[in-house]
This record gives C-alpha cells, sequence and structure tokens, in this order.
C-alpha cells in the first residue's frame, strides 16, 4: 500500500476525474447521439409529411404522387435518402435515387428503424401507413436517410468533445496537484520547524496558518515544556545528591590519618559516585531546541587549562570556524571537549591541536596532542569505565574518555580514538547533526 500521503491523494485524484470525465463523455454522447438522430429523424418526418400532402387516389383507385418534394438529395442516385409509397402490395412511387430498387421491410408505423439500400449501405428507416380519400386500400410511406452520415455527423462533434474533456482533465489534473502541494506544504514546513527544533535552531515550533496543525503543534510544545522542567528537576536532584554523598566523603577524608588504608576505598567511591552522578545527568541528550556554538566552548575550556599548558609550554593550535554548532546543551559539549582537551595536555609535550568540521550529515571534533599515544591495541580499554592505562602515572579517576564515549553515544554519536599526525593521541569525536 502506498504510504505518501501526497502519493494516495494523487492517485486517487486521477481515479476520479478518470472515472468523472468518462462517465460524462458516454452521458454527453448519448446526448449528441439522440440529438443528432433526432434531427435526421425530423428530416425524414417533413418529407413523409410533404408526400401525404401530395397522395391523391385517381377514378380507377389508384394511388398517385402528384408533386415530389424539391429535395436534391433524393435525386442522386444511391445517396441513402430515399423515399417510396406502396400501397396494395406495389410501388405507387419511388425517389429517383433509389433508381428500379425497392424498400421493403416490416409493415407498421416506426421511426429509427434499421434497414439497407440497394448497394447494402445501412438506412435508418421512417415508415407511416396512412389511408387516402377514395381509395379503399392503405397507404405506406417509407422514407430512410444514410446512417453512415448520421454516424460522420456524430464523429465530428464526438471528437472536438473527446480533445475538451482530455484538456478539461489535464487541467484538473494540474490544479489537484497544486492543490495537494500546497495543502501539504503546512505538513512540510512543520516538519522543517521539527528539524529546527532538533538541531538547536529553535526551542518551539511555531504556530502553523492552518487549524487543523494548531493542535498538533500545541501538544509538541507542551511536550517540550514537560521535557525541559523533568530534565532541570533531575538534574538538581541529583545535584543535591552528589551534595548529600560527597559532604560525608570529605568529612572521613579529613578524619582518618594521611597515611590511613581507607583513603584508598574513599577515593574509590568518589570516583564511582562521580561516575555514576555524570552518567545520570546525561541520561538523555538534554532539552530539544539547544544550539551550541563550538569555538566559545574551545576558548573557555583552554582558558581553564591554561595554568598547566603554561607550565609544560604548551601550545595549541585552533581550526574552528565560528559558525559551526552543536544540536545540544553546552555543559554536554563542554564536559565531552573539557575530558578530551585535559586528557591532550596531560599527556602532550609541546601542543595540541583543536580541528572541527561539519557537514550535513554531523559535526566531526578532532583534539590531537604530541605526545606518547597508544597502541592500537589499548583503545577499547580506554574507553571503559575506570579503564586506566596511566596507573603509576598522573593522577586521574580513568573516567574521562569513558565520559565522552557515553555522552557522545547518548547524542547519537561516537568517539574514536586513532594516532595523530603530530605523534600522539588523537581523539574524534563524531556527533550527528
Amino acid at each position: 500500500m502506498m504510504r505518501s500521503i501526497r502519493g494516495r491523494l494523487l492517485v486517487l485524484a486521477a481515479v476520479w476525474l478518470s472515472a468523472a470525465l468518462l462517465g460524462a463523455f458516454l452521458f454527453i454522447s448519448d446526448l449528441l447521439e439522440e440529438f443528432v438522430t433526432g434531427r435526421f429523424d425530423a428530416e425524414t418526418a417533413a418529407i413523409a409529411d410533404a408526400l401525404t400532402a401530395t397522395i391523391e387516389a385517381a377514378e380507377d383507385g389508384r394511388i398517385r404522387v402528384e408533386d415530389l418534394p424539391p429535395d436534391a438529395r433524393f435525386g442522386l442516385p444511391l445517396s441513402g435518402w430515399y423515399w417510396q409509397v406502396d400501397s396494395a402490395g406495389r410501388v405507387a412511387a419511388r425517389s429517383p435515387s433509389l433508381l428500379d430498387g425497392r424498400l421493403d421491410g416490416p409493415s407498421g408505423d416506426f421511426t429509427g428503424g434499421a434497414g439497407s439500400g440497394a448497394d447494402g449501405a445501412p438506412l435508418r428507416v421512417l415508415r407511416r401507413e396512412i389511408t387516402v380519400p377514395g381509395s379503399e386500400a392503405s397507404v405506406a410511406i417509407t422514407v430512410t436517410a444514410p446512417r453512415d452520415r448520421i454516424d460522420a455527423s456524430l464523429q465530428q462533434i464526438r471528437r472536438p468533445l473527446a480533445i475538451s474533456l482530455i484538456m478539461l482533465g489535464l487541467g484538473l489534473a494540474a490544479a489537484s496537484v497544486i492543490q495537494i502541494t500546497a495543502g501539504l506544504r503546512s505538513l512540510d514546513r512543520l516538519g522543517a520547524d521539527l528539524r529546527r527544533v532538533r538541531a538547536g535552531k529553535a526551542d518551539r515550533l511555531p504556530l502553523p496558518d492552518v487549524s487543523e496543525l494548531r493542535p498538533l503543534t500545541t501538544e509538541i510544545n507542551a511536550a517540550l515544556e514537560q521535557n525541559e522542567v523533568l530534565l532541570s528537576r533531575s538534574r538538581q536532584h541529583l545535584g543535591n545528591l552528589a551534595h548529600s554523598l560527597k559532604t560525608p566523603l570529605a568529612a572521613l577524608t579529613n578524619e582518618l590519618p594521611a597515611d590511613h588504608r581507607g583513603h584508598a576505598l574513599i577515593a574509590r567511591m568518589d570516583r564511582l559516585i562521580g561516575w555514576h552522578l555524570r552518567r545520570a545527568r546525561s541520561a538523555g541528550p538534554g532539552r530539544l531546541g539547544q544550539r551550541t556554538p563550538v569555538r566559545p566552548v574551545i576558548d573557555d575550556i583552554l582558558m581553564v587549562l591554561r595554568w598547566p599548558m603554561q607550565d609544560k609550554g604548551m601550545t595549541a593550535r585552533i581550526d574552528c570556524p565560528d559558525e559551526i554548532g552543536f544540536a545540544g546543551e553546552r555543559q554536554d559539549l563542554e564536559e565531552m571537549i573539557g575530558n578530551l582537551a585535559e586528557n591532550a595536555v596531560k599527556w602532550g609535550r609541546s601542543r595540541i591541536g583543536f580541528r572541527v568540521t561539519a557537514d550535513r550529515d554531523g559535526l566531526t571534533i578532532r583534539i590531537a596532542d604530541d605526545g606518547p599515544g597508544m597502541a592500537e591495541t589499548e583503545t577499547p580499554r580506554a574507553l571503559v569505565r575506570g579503564g586506566r592505562l596511566d596507573e603509576h602515572g598522573a593522577s586521574g579517576s580513568g573516567l574521562g574518555l569513558a565520559i565522552v564515549a557515553d555522552l557522545a553515544a547518548l547524542h547519537g554519536g561516537e568517539l574514536r580514538l586513532e594516532r595523530a599526525s603530530i605523534g600522539g593521541l588523537a581523539a574524534i569525536l563524531r556527533l550527528p547533526a
């Protein structure tokens, strides 16, 4: 079954127009046939009336026709225009066009009967039986018209009728296409508005100009508002939970001696709490209708990392057009880029690089350093929660890359790790448009 509303409407319109125009053609053709044959019947009836007025009975009782009807068609041999007067089984008079032929047929009065001439051509026949004063025998008057002339007249009318209906059908089909396209344009605009909301270019749907779509738009906007409220409440509760959990841990840390073995357990608990809270905070791609410029986020993160970079004498190169944006909330983008940038600063020797590109399918953020990098076999472990490769190196929780990978997946993207062209590790963050 066709799944396109536009296609269904066009097919239904085509079927309806075809059936309606075909029915109109057949109906009008029947009317025209009645009109044309009626006109020929009227002509033959007029000839019959003229013959009736000229028929007389002689003294011996025979029938004679005094004056022939003045119609040149009845004088042309085998023209199909014939008349004949019969009395007592014999021909009393005939039209010159009949030559020596004879019109035979059933008795009685009738109009529109079928017959054939001497040459076998089909005829339309009119027959009347009358009585003539002074004669005891009944008189039969037969007048015919050529059937091919009637058909030719009908064809001359039906051809322009068919052409006119075809032109009308094409015009109505074009009007249907325009009407359906214009009628569904509001749905197309609604789809475009939804894509703008999803891409972060708008936070609400504008009310459409058609009343039928306004209830749907209102419900979608209500759902967006509800999503925003629920997300805000969830983050507030998570913040309260983080505070309520971390405060006792900080108190325990202060109470225990510096060399107590419990510090390792507290550090592990703090790390796990941070991991789960961050995952809970990122339980969805955030509020719809958000769009965050990427370049300001990179600048702010480098501002935060300026002191560790100065200590190592590192430089940063940024290749990010100002118009590129992320379809999501700023804090999610800060979480992803911040973890990757912090990792690059920690392991880089003298420089890191940011390269951001965008296409119709999405956004690519590439952050590279000139540090030692990692082997290809180690990258899966680096993306696992707590999977540190630097157990005896710089301090860290082993959660940064895993958090970035989870956040990217929640947004429909991915994080890849590969060898950088400047010698270290390249983290490639791919996010959909």
